[in-house]
This record gives C-alpha cells, sequence and structure tokens, in this order.
C-alpha cells in the first residue's frame, strides 16, 4: 500500500477551504451587484416615456400654443375700403386733414353739401365708408343770428340752413330726450338719425334717390340712414364725439377753411 504523500502549504490545510468559500462569496456579491448597477441606464428611458405619458395636458397646451401662432400666421387682415371719387373741394379737404392731422386723434365725417354725401373717417384716418345725407332747404352757409332760439315754426326757409366749418361734436340730448351728434348746439344743428314722423316729407326716399336735387328738406340739422347712424356714427362717436367737416354751398372752400391754402406747402413739408 502506497503512503500518502504530505504536501506543505495550502493544500495540506483548512486553509483552502477558506479561500474557496470567499472567492465564491465575492463571484456571487458581483452577480449581485452588476444589474443593479446598470439598472438606472435602462430605467430612465422608461421613466421619461412614464412621464410623458402621465402627462398630456402638456402636450396638448404645446399642441395648442402651435396651432395658435399658425392661425396668427395665416390671418387675413381685410384690406381699408378705398375712397371713392370726390369734388375737387372735398379731395382737398381731406388731403389737408390727413396732412395736417387735424382730427386731433378723433374719429371725423367730412360733408360734401353740394353731393349730399357723407364720408366716415376713423381717428387713425381709415376710411369706413359714406351715405347720403339730408341738408337744410336753404342754401347758405352760416346760421342766421338767433335762430337757435327759434321755434321751429318761426323759422322762414330761408334761415333753415346747414353751416359750413369746422365742428367738435358730441353726443347730447335734444328735444324729446333723443341722443343725437350736436355740431352746432348753439344754433340747434345736429347730426342724427333720418326723422319719419311727417311722412308728406317722403326723406327716406330723399334719401335713396339716385341724384342730390332733393336732399334738402331740413330745418338745418344733418340727417342719415339709420342704419349707418346706428351701425358705424354711434359706435365712433358715442365715448369722446369727433370732428365735422362740413363743405360750403355758396363760399369758397379757402374762405371757409383757408388753412386748406397751405396744402401744397404742408405736402412739400412732408415729402421732404
Amino acid at each position: 500500500m502506497d503512503t500518502p504523500i504530505l504536501i506543505p502549504g495550502i493544500w495540506s490545510t483548512g486553509l483552502f477551504r477558506r479561500v474557496c468559500r470567499t472567492a465564491a462569496v465575492a463571484w456571487l456579491t458581483l452577480a449581485l451587484v452588476a444589474p443593479v448597477s446598470a439598472a438606472p441606464t435602462k430605467a430612465a428611458p422608461v421613466a421619461a416615456k412614464a412621464r410623458k405619458a402621465k402627462d398630456p395636458a402638456s402636450s396638448r397646451t404645446k399642441s395648442k400654443s402651435k396651432s395658435k401662432s399658425k392661425a396668427k400666421a395665416v390671418a387675413v387682415v381685410a384690406p381699408p375700403l378705398l375712397l371713392p371719387p370726390q369734388s375737387e373741394p372735398a379731395s382737398r379737404m381731406l388731403a389737408w386733414i390727413a396732412a395736417e392731422h387735424d382730427n386731433k386723434g378723433l374719429p371725423y365725417v367730412v360733408i360734401d353739401k353740394p353731393a349730399a354725401l357723407l364720408l366716415l373717417f376713423s381717428a387713425k384716418g381709415e376710411f369706413l365708408g359714406q351715405t347720403p345725407v339730408l341738408l337744410g332747404v336753404g342754401i347758405g352757409d352760416d346760421s342766421s343770428p338767433g335762430v337757435g332760439a327759434k321755434n321751429l315754426a318761426d323759422i322762414g326757409p330761408a334761415e333753415r340752413t346747414t353751416p359750413a366749418g369746422r365742428f367738435v361734436s358730441k353726443f347730447g340730448r335734444a328735444f324729446g330726450h333723443q341722443r343725437v351728434i350736436w355740431v352746432d348746439y348753439a344754433n340747434s344743428v345736429a347730426l342724427h338719425a333720418v326723422i319719419t314722423t311727417h311722412k308728406s316729407e317722403h326723406r327716406v326716399e330723399r334719401l335713396q334717390s339716385p341724384t342730390p336735387d332733393d336732399n334738402r328738406i331740413s330745418f338745418g340739422c344733418i340727417n342719415v340712414g339709420t342704419k349707418f347712424y346706428t351701425g358705424k356714427l354711434t359706435p365712433l362717436f358715442q365715448k369722446k364725439g369727433g370732428v365735422v367737416y362740413i363743405l360750403p354751398d355758396t363760399k369758397s372752400l379757402d374762405d371757409v377753411f383757408p388753412r386748406v391754402r397751405l396744402l401744397p406747402y404742408v405736402s412739400a413739408a412732408a415729402a421732404s
């Protein structure tokens, strides 16, 4: 029988078993730790996806803001109305008001008495439309002295004039508590919707006629169609009022508005 050979060192003692146990523990530790350390890299995208899935409101808000920005980008602004052809005095008057900004930031109207037309402009000078008007039956550009204090029955036909000039106008109460745009309060000249009290005067028909020949019927006040008055004039004038420019019948434009003579010089200065 062979005699066992005893080899000195770790193989001959219990040290070998301890080394093996230590190596096994170290391997097991690495096996357990490695998946844990790798987990965040895999979980991060999942968490991000979860946050996106849990927050649909933010995505809707972003999509709405994008759609609004696109809507603003494609919004079409309506072009201003083109100014129709005017008489030579009216054209000069309109050019002077625009050059001098004489309306002082207020909406304004220009009434061409010979043509029986009213032209409406915004405070920025944008043309908003025109409409026929009824005017005083008397031909003339001045109010008769004291006419504003007379009863209507005492005012003769020649005194029933619509005065020419520049008037700063505002809303106020008239006879019967009716609200009107007072043009010349002292002489009882107002701008208001057409009156239909006396059917025999045919005021609506006069407004609708194609010529200005029959538009002289009032005591001096300016009548416009009800739709134009309530839909366009009232919204513009009801807050701060406006300016009413009335062109003359018999006088020259330069006599009533002397500063219009300066228009060529004003235009030249503006061009330079």
